[in-house]
């Protein structure tokens, strides 16, 4: 009896460390104070949910999806909760953030939260017109990521917020009001790695401090008021591979520091105000290119021969330009991955290079509005490839063959009368062979000297 009762003893004193030890394993809970801070910032989301009923646990092992919480160990090893992410405004049943309101406004708790690193709104400012709050400068200097996308009533300006984060990798602020210039003290902030501020009312001048951002990878600028010179300073981001600057006021000359961009894959400059300079010749000297949009842009002159180095190009736009000249074959030739081409509204003239036959990927072709004339390459089934893609009204001297003529019919091409050309042969550019484009070269230059003796 003795023994079974010592026996009992031993598994009590066992269940009571064992409780002790899970208990001394537990996380922490987050503080009263925070919880308080995240309650009322969902509140100021949305007061019509009843935040601290539905989510009344602590909110650590129980939150809103979009809360997250995070657990730190000090020096001296004793651990702590804390809030790291927060995000609001539904996305999409993957992405079920906390639900904003048409009163939605900015929590000055927000500044309580001293781990955060990201802060994202989504379509939450989209009625009632919210400022941006100064309080936004006392957010954690530990921040990463602040994205506020579609919140069209959301106004105020940028000047006197952004200084203290200098742990800040992406700055995105899209489909807002928010106006004024960028401030100098952006350069400050090395850590940089994307800037987006598209679709706002920003306006000023680029701010040459933006030089001192070596780890940017974006810079899209887009659909704002921005004017004067680019800076050259440009040049120097050399990590960037996005260059998007369309739809703003930039005037001058495209800077040819550019060329030291060479990571570059996508440059967006059109619609705005460079002048007549013509096609940037640099553009040859950066093969790392995929897309490449100046359409809009008056810069006049010829378009140049430059593809050669250009192959990787799958979206070209040099429409609305006030180019004239015929359009070099070598675009056929070299740009054999592109899926866009646009040089609608400008002044070109003789015919559609045969070589514009080989163009196996393209899916969109935009011709309209010149002077080309002569023999259309193409055949019945690239036309019915492409579709309505394919964009050649405003050039009334264009032909077609007549046994292609019933793949044109919603183009109403006149029939030509005169005997077909030969297409080159696709297998002759396969690979794109230095040696076979010599041979097909220089064929060419034969016939060309032939014709002038």
């Amino acid at each position: 009896m003795a023994v079974s009762s010592r026996i009992t003893l031993y598994v009590l004193f066992f269940l009571v460390f064992l409780a002790q030890n899970i208990v001394s394993q537990r996380p922490s809970a987050l503080s009263s104070d925070e919880q308080e801070s995240v309650y009322e910032v969902l509140e100021a989301i949305n007061s019509a949910v009843q935040w601290r009923y539905v989510f009344p646990e602590d909110l650590c092992s129980s939150a809103p999806h979009g809360v997250v919480c995070e657990y730190f160990t000090d020096e001296n090893g004793n651990e702590t909760a804390h809030i790291t992410e927060l995000s609001f405004g539904y996305v999409s049943d993957y992405s079920s953030n906390p639900p904003c309101s048409s009163n939605s406004t900015f929590s000055p708790r927000l500044a309580s939260f001293t781990h955060l690193r990201k802060l994202f709104f989504y379509k939450c400012f989209t009625e009632m017109q919210v400022s941006l709050p100064g309080f936004l400068a006392n957010l954690s200097s530990s921040l990463e990521e602040l994205v506020l996308i579609e919140n069209p009533s959301l106004v105020g300006a940028l000047g006197g917020i952004l200084g203290n984060f200098t742990r800040l990798k992406k700055l995105v602020l899209t489909g807002s009001n928010v106006s004024g210039e960028i401030p100098d003290e952006i350069g400050d902030l090395l850590d940089l790695e994307q800037i987006t501020i598209t679709r706002n009312r920003l306006n000023g001048r680029v701010p040459r401090s933006i030089r001192k951002l070596q780890k940017l990878r974006v810079l899209d600028l887009s659909y704002n008021g921005f004017e004067g010179n680019l800076p050259d300073s440009i040049g120097k981001l050399t990590e960037l591979l996005k260059l998007d600057l369309g739809s703003n006021f930039f005037g001058g000359r495209i800077p040819e520091s550019l060329v030291g961009l060479y990571k570059l894959e996508f440059l967006d400059l059109s619609y705005n105000r460079f002048g007549n300079f013509g096609v940037p010749l640099f553009l040859a000297e950066m093969p790392c290119l995929r897309e490449v949009y100046l359409s809009g842009n008056q810069l006049g002159g010829q378009i140049p021969e430059i593809w050669e180095k250009l192959g990787g190009i799958m979206g070209l736009g040099l429409s609305e330009m006030g180019l004239v000249g015929e359009i070099p074959a070598s675009m056929g030739v070299f740009l054999r991955n592109i899926c866009y081409l646009g040089l609608a509204n400008n002044k070109l003239e003789g015919t559609v290079p045969e070589e514009f036959a080989l163009l196996e990927f393209v899916n969109e072709l935009s011709l309209e509005n010149n002077q080309l004339s002569g023999r259309l390459p193409f055949s019945a089934k690239f036309s019915a490839k492409i579709g309505g893609k394919l964009k050649l009204a405003g050039n009334p001297n264009l032909c077609v063959d007549d046994k292609n003529s019933s793949g044109f019919e919603n183009l109403k091409l006149k029939v030509c009368n005169d005997n077909k050309p030969t297409i080159p042969n696709p297998a002759l550019f396969s690979g794109c062979s230095s040696l076979r484009l010599s041979s097909y070269f220089l064929r060419l230059l034969g016939v060309v000297f032939v014709l002038f003796l």
